[in-house]
This record gives C-alpha cells, structure tokens and sequence, in this order.
C-alpha cells in the first residue's frame, strides 16, 4: 500500500482552526514521539477519527534521541528473551521495508582480542539469523584478523585475533517520526505540535478528552474524544497523576528513567561504512561506534537518572568512560576537543506495579498498556524498532475495554510511509545528510526557492521552506534539530547557521522563530561536561 506523495501542507493556523471545531474524536492521542505517532497513524489507517498533540515538537524528546539503530536485541537473546527477539527482528523488516528512504541494513563487526571470542559471539549471532529467517538482512560471518581490519581499518591491532560481522539497520529517527506524523495526516488524521494538553476531561468519572492550549498564543481547545491515549514517554505519569486525582484514585509511579550519551565525532576515527560492537566492556555494558549522516556516534547502553528533564545534560562519568573505552579498540581515539555534538536521550523503564485495581497489561516485549478505571489508556516503555507493533497492542486495548469497536489489525504492516520512493531502494543513511532523506519528495524540495542556495551541512534554503509549508517546523531548533539533524551532527556548524535559518522562517511562517533559544540550547550539545 503506498501513500500519496503529494506534499500536504501545515500552515498551523489551518491546523488550530480545525482543532478550534465541536468535534468528538474516535481516538486522541497525547504525546507525539514515536509511540504516539505509531497510535495515531494506525488508528487513521484503521478508519478512525484520530487527533494528536504534543507539548512541544515531534519527536522533540527520547524519540529524536535513539542510537539510530532498527534491531532485534542481541543483547536480549543473551538474556533468553527468544519471544521479544523474534517479534523485533520481524518489526526491523517492515520498518525497512516501509520507509527505505529512511532506513537501511547496516554491518556490524565485533572484534575479538581473545581466541575464545569469535566462535562464542559467532555461534550467538547465528541464533540471532535463524531467528530472523527469512527476515534476515545478510548472513553472520567470523572474520580472520586481515577481513577484520578491512571493515575497522582504525581498529586497534594489538592482540586482534578476528571478528564477527553481523547486520541489523539503522534509519534517521526524527526525519521516522516526522514521517510517521504526516503519514497520519494524509489519512485523515489531525496532528498538532506545540499544543500541551494542559487538563483532561471527565464525564461520569470516565476520561472523555482534554483541554490543550497553543504554546505560543495560550489560546486553549476543548478536544473530546471516545478514547484517549497517553502517549507520552518518561512524562506518562504526569497524566496519570492527573486521572488520578480526577477520579480519587491516586496512582504510583510507573516510569523509571535511565538515560544514553551519546557523542558524535567525525568518520576519521573510524572511516567505515561498518559500525564497531563491543559486546562487554570493562563495566560489563555495551560499546558502540556507529557511522551516521557522515559522522561517527559512539555511546554505550543507559544509565539510570533520578529525574526527567526535557533537556538532559550528560554524566561527566559517562563521557570519560565512551571516550576511555573507545580508546581500547581504536588506534586514534577521539578526545573531549574532538567531540562535534553531544546529546542524552532518556528511556522510560517500567516499574513493576501493584495490582491497584486497573485493568493492566503488562506485555512480554519491552512495553506496558494499561488503561485505568476512568478509561484513560497508557502507553511506555518499548523502542523504536517495535513501534508498530506497540500501536496494535495500544488499539487492542481501546477494543477489549469497550472504547472503540474493534477492527481488524495488520493495516500498516504494508503501509509505505510518506517520501517512499518507488522501487523502495536503500539509501545509506551513514552517507552525510542530503536530499536522499526527502526520497520522492525530492523534487518537491527541489521545485522551492533556494534549492540551489546551501546554507552549509547539506541544507538549503529550499529544505528550510519545505520543513515550514509541509513539515510542521515552527522554530529555528524544529529544523536544525529534526528536519535537517545538524544539531545532533555538528553544533558549531549548527550555531553558525541559525540566523539564516530564522530569517527564512520569519519570511515563511510570520512569527518568532526562536532564535535565542536555539542558540543557547546548542550550547550545550556543542560541550562535554567539564
């Protein structure tokens, strides 16, 4: 099934307008990451009338914050969970398949500098693509020393015996999210960023919509709606707590955060379109080094936080450990003046909970759907690779408590998402940033003023007014963080070229782009904690 290709546009004073109209809504979602936007455009391909806001941005928290990486979970068949796996590596398939402008296979070796190490991993990885079968992306290989220094020609040589090569994909997780929005949008459905829902509404003790307000004019809209949905990450137990006290029914936190650093340096340090695994470093976590939009991400697995910030700044520890570990398998490793962004991402881990009288579901996979007495419907947890599957598990909760009448699942497992180019060829997403994420919606950029005039990065000014007209950026931050990812990329670069990209969204949009507020938030991607 594929889409129209057609670009739709988000003048936003057309989106609030119909926002503003009586309407009740089948479905409304609130929070527009990946899980939210996954709800929103299954719920719209199913048939239902569906409306989404978030408080600031697509994508704007954890979901433009991934490792970039479309996996199964290696490390969870070390830990035997052989069910979430299985689903995971099914869902890595369809999410390839399904936006291969924005997603593609990716190599991965793993270096071994013990003898035992290449058959070990090696015997685990061939588990890995029998359980991916025909969904499988290429087939592991063990590697001698000579094979493995071809695909990590920076890795250090000292004791190398071999490696392993395995796949799994990678994609560009902001440009997914947008994506997924405007795909929801071509099918009916309403989406609105920067629309905080600020109370929710309760008719007879059932949740029955909520109240939002435009964040720049405070001009506030009753939403109602059969079902709603809080799709809202680490922040779910904020609306939760919310539902509670409406109901009498104080809740108990399900949200755990944890968070990843991740550090962006240039290809140099390891020029290769193969990324480095280190599956057990000296604490025992994961190490990686991943080659995206023409730089190198380097991170490891999370950490746990005590509190949920809208922008985390990075653990002094946890950059010295990346950047120590690094330095073990590279032969030049990057030091703290080589870092060209740095930025945290923050993952909801569920709680265990309490039977409290809510109908709960706590899911094999990583995520929990639960819904409460009054109705409301929670979603956390999980990752981007399953977000599909998350959606379906979400409406099948509206189904089994009376909310929505069922309909049958499986619409979006075909469902090409907005800029699928014929043919579906793979881009590499490892190249630097350029037209090739706009996939059949180049064009269209291209027909704009200013597609030959580039800013620098890869952008144009005609990429700028097309993030305005058709891809709901509002701010001089929603384009150089989301719809181009030079933030993430290269924060000097991005600093340097804000002002050019206010003005371009002063003359198309007519309002305050912001500008002060990027420059000071690149601030602190562009340093590593003293």
């Amino acid at each position: 099934m594929n889409t129209a290709t057609a670009p739709l546009p988000t003048r936003r004073a057309d989106l609030l307008a119909r926002l503003a109209q009586p309407h009740v809504y089948d479905l409304a979602v609130i929070g527009g990451g990946a899980t939210g936007l996954g709800v929103a455009l299954d719920a719209a391909a199913r048939g239902f009338s569906v409306v989404l806001v978030d408080s600031h941005d697509f994508a704007k928290g954890t979901s433009s914050r991934a490792t970039k990486l479309v996996h199964g979970g290696v490390r969870y068949l070390a830990q035997g969970n052989i069910a979430l796996v299985r689903e995971a590596l099914h869902e890595r398939t369809t999410l390839l398949h399904n936006a291969p402008h924005l997603a593609q296979p990716l190599p991965f070796v793993m270096p071994s500098y013990r003898f035992w190490e290449t058959p070990f991993y090696g015997m685990g990885l061939m588990m890995y693509d029998a359980l991916a079968g025909k969904a499988g992306l290429g087939a592991t290989e063990f590697l001698g020393r000579t094979r493995t220094l071809e695909c990590l020609p920076t890795a250090r040589t000292e004791g190398l015996k071999g490696g392993v090569k395995y796949w799994d994909g990678q994609f560009d997780d902001a440009r997914l999210a947008l994506a997924l929005a405007r795909t929801a949008a071509s099918l009916g459905a309403l989406v609105v960023n920067y629309c905080p829902a600020r109370s929710l509404i309760h008719d007879a003790g059932k949740v029955a919509g909520f109240v939002c307000e435009d964040a720049d004019t405070g001009q506030q809209f009753t939403v109602r709606a059969r079902a709603v949905v809080n799709a809202t990450g680490v922040w779910v137990d904020t609306l939760r707590q919310m539902d509670g006290e409406a109901i009498g029914r104080p809740v108990k936190p399900m949200v755990a955060p944890s968070q990843g650093v991740h550090i962006v340096v240039d290809r140099e340090f390891l020029p290769s379109d193969h990324a480095l695994m280190v599956p057990k470093t000296a604490d025992g976590r994961v190490l990686f080094a991943v080659p995206w939009l023409g730089k190198l991400i380097l991170g490891t697995t999370d950490s746990p936080r005590q509190d949920i910030v809208r922008e985390p700044e990075p653990f002094r520890d946890e950059v010295r450990f990346i950047l120590e570990e690094s330095a073990r398998y590279l032969t030049r490793a990057p030091r703290a003046e080589d870092i060209r962004s740095i930025w945290v991402g923050l993952r909801p881990l569920v709680k265990p909970q309490d039977d409290e009288g809510d109908n709960t579901k706590s899911l094999s996979r990583e995520h929990t759907v639960l819904a409460s007495r009054s109705g409301l419907v929670t979603v956390t947890g999980g990752k981007w690779t399953t977000y599909r599957a998350m959606a379906e598990d979400v409406l099948q909760k509206c189904f089994t408590q009376g909310l929505l009448p069922s309909r049958p699942a499986g619409v979006t497992n075909d469902l090409r998402l907005v800029g699928t180019p014929q043919g579906a060829v793979h881009h590499r997403i490892s190249d630097a940033q350029g037209l090739h994420s706009y996939g059949a919606e180049a064009q269209a950029v291209q027909q704009l003023p200013g597609a030959d005039a580039e800013l620098g990065g890869g952008l144009t000014a005609a990429m700028v007014r097309f993030a305005a007209r058709h891809e709901y950026a509002c701010t001089v931050e929603d384009v150089l963080a989301r719809r181009c990812r030079l933030l993430f990329l290269d924060a000097r670069q991005a600093l340097a070229l804000a002002p050019a990209v206010a003005g371009i969204l002063r003359e198309e949009l007519g309002t305050d782009p912001h500008l002060e507020a990027f420059l000071a938030l690149a601030q602190q991607y562009l340093h590593a904690p003293a």
